[in-house]
């Protein structure tokens, strides 16, 4: 961490740029730990709307359909700056408990033991217990795990594996539990071994998981934006920063942000940032420039960054060489873009069939995969309702396309050319349930997502790729979200966020809190051994 000056919290003005998690858990922290006071805290954020990512709600494509981008599966033992976060925040639906406690009662009662996990071509549920694994494919796990980063560099996954690795159970599911493709990054891919290794003896069932009531917007963003609004947090929406000013002093190599450039719906504006004043910028998104289909339309795809969720980085990025390089996670699409899809269904005929099929009720299943489908299908049906505001006798799932350029079993064009309607035609004939497919046709609102940077976070990478959190020699500002670095913490988790916003706000306000460890499953023998157990199996 940098030397530098702690920052006095009752003079101080927070600018946080950016409404997601990473800005909205800032916040939360430096009210709650810095004792902030909340009217100094300012969250700018260009959509009307907080979350960022974490989305979900009624949308304006379709009449009566909900959406979600995506979903979350979260554990006990990795997300503990999540969970120490969401401790004293109150529930939605009932204050008298915080979020993680509603969460700790509704998993008790909704417990997560997948009974298909992997489905072939011939709708025929596999035992995924036995990974599949050689003793090749298991040297090479450890040959991965025994590398440094700094050697792995910017290799990518299939340059540590041979071709029969990535057709094992084990690659089958932990692809599509985590979101990996072979050409991502091995740093990463080592990263995740250590961080889920207790995973690895239950990945059949992923019964390590543990969810929210609802999804993540209502569970999550929704109690913890009403607290910081009770709080008196000012959030400005509508309030897109454009740029930055810094300002080096040459003896001492000390580095400040001076003023903010913000664009508003009526104008500019510009922020002086004070002395005691830090800036927090949200540095790129995962959800950039997505748009949506219905039942009878398809989801363009944008490659050419229309919307701004990754023009303030890039224009940071040429302030100092410190300060990332953007060009490494947006610059390649299609390696990074996904298709993903909620079905709003007027009845639970399809969810009765998939509950017999699967011996799952809704919320005790998890991903089920088509591995050998062409655009590599996966579904997970939800606990029921999924959102807090739907109405009785409506019904979601949710699912998404892995390969949505090649070519579909039953509907013969790519995953990324097909409507609503055509996606959901291919998943009745994947589930075999073509008797009913009229019928799921006619009651069943489909929401498409196209998402070009779903998985940039994943990109092979170098170091200086991205930021730290706090830059050398930084004395009031800070970088957040998935595209900083955080030495062996793992991105496409909520706990990236919320565990950079926690260590940006204990350093700059000198917290004498214990920020809690990163979970290491191979430093406790007991979870070693089964991991050791489940890999020879």
């Amino acid at each position: 961490m940098p030397n530098k000056k702690t920052v006095d919290a009752k003079q101080t003005h927070l600018w946080i740029v950016g409404g997601g998690i990473a800005g909205m858990a800032a916040a939360a922290f430096a009210i709650r730990d810095a004792q902030v006071p909340a009217q100094n805290i300012h969250i700018l954020e260009e959509l009307n709307i907080t979350g960022g990512s974490m989305d979900g709600g009624a949308t304006p494509e379709a009449a009566h359909a909900w959406v979600t981008r995506g979903g979350r599966m979260l554990t006990d033992e990795t997300y503990l700056c999540l969970w120490d976060l969401f401790s004293t925040i109150p529930s939605l639906e009932n204050p008298d408990i915080s979020v993680r406690e509603e969460c700790r009662e509704f998993n008790e009662k909704v417990k997560t033991h997948a009974n298909a996990r992997l489905i072939n071509a011939k709708h025929n549920i596999l035992d995924a217990e036995k990974l599949g694994l050689s003793n090749l494919h298991r040297a090479q796990m450890l040959r991965l795990l025994a590398s440094k980063e700094a050697r792995i560099g910017s290799r990518r996954i299939d340059e540590f594996f041979d071709d029969s690795f990535f057709q094992s159970n084990f690659w089958r599911m932990w692809r599509t539990t985590f979101a990996f493709q072979k050409w991502h990054s091995a740093a990463e891919l080592r990263r995740y071994f250590l961080r889920f290794i207790q995973e690895l003896p239950r990945i059949h069932t992923l019964a390590g998981v543990k969810r929210t009531q609802y999804n993540q917007y209502d569970s999550m963003i929704l109690p913890l934006q009403r607290w910081l609004v009770e709080q008196g947090v000012d959030v400005r929406f509508g309030n897109y920063v454009t740029d930055a000013d810094f300002r080096t002093d040459e003896t001492t190599q000390e580095r400040r942000a001076t003023k903010l450039y913000v664009t508003l719906p009526e104008g500019k504006e510009e922020i002086e940032l004070k002395q005691h004043d830090l800036a927090i910028f949200t540095l790129g998104s995962i959800t950039a420039d997505s748009r949506y289909g219905s039942n009878d339309d398809v989801p363009a795809l944008v490659r050419n960054r229309e919307d701004h969720g990754w023009a303030l980085w890039e224009t940071l990025a040429q302030k100092a060489p410190d300060f990332g390089r953007p060009m490494t996670f947006y610059g390649n699409v299609d390696e990074h873009k996904w298709e993903s899809f909620t079905l709003t269904m007027k009845d639970d005929v399809l969810l009765k069939r998939i509950i017999d099929y699967t011996s799952n009720e809704p919320g005790t299943g998890a991903l089920m995969t088509w591995f050998e489908s062409g655009w590599h299908l996966s579904i997970v049906v939800p606990a029921q309702p999924h959102f807090a505001n739907l109405p009785q006798g409506t019904f979601t799932l949710w699912g998404y396309g892995f390969q949505i350029d090649h070519i579909g079993d039953y509907i013969k064009k790519p995953m990324s050319a097909c409507t609503g309607k055509e996606i959901l035609t291919e998943l009745i004939h994947q589930l075999g349930f073509e008797d009913i497919l009229e019928h799921v046709l006619a009651s069943t609102e489909v929401t498409t997502a196209m998402m070009p940077y779903a998985s940039a976070l994943f990109a092979c990478r170098k170091s200086g790729d991205r930021p730290f959190v706090i830059p050398k020699g930084s004395q009031n500002f800070a970088f957040l979200g998935q595209f900083v670095e955080i030495e062996d913490d793992v991105v496409f988790t909520v706990e990236y966020s919320v565990r950079g916003a926690m260590l940006a706000v204990y350093e700059f306000f000198g917290v004498e809190r214990d920020i809690p460890e990163i979970y290491n499953g191979l430093l406790d023998p007991k979870v070693g051994l089964k991991a050791l157990e489940a890999v020879f199996h």
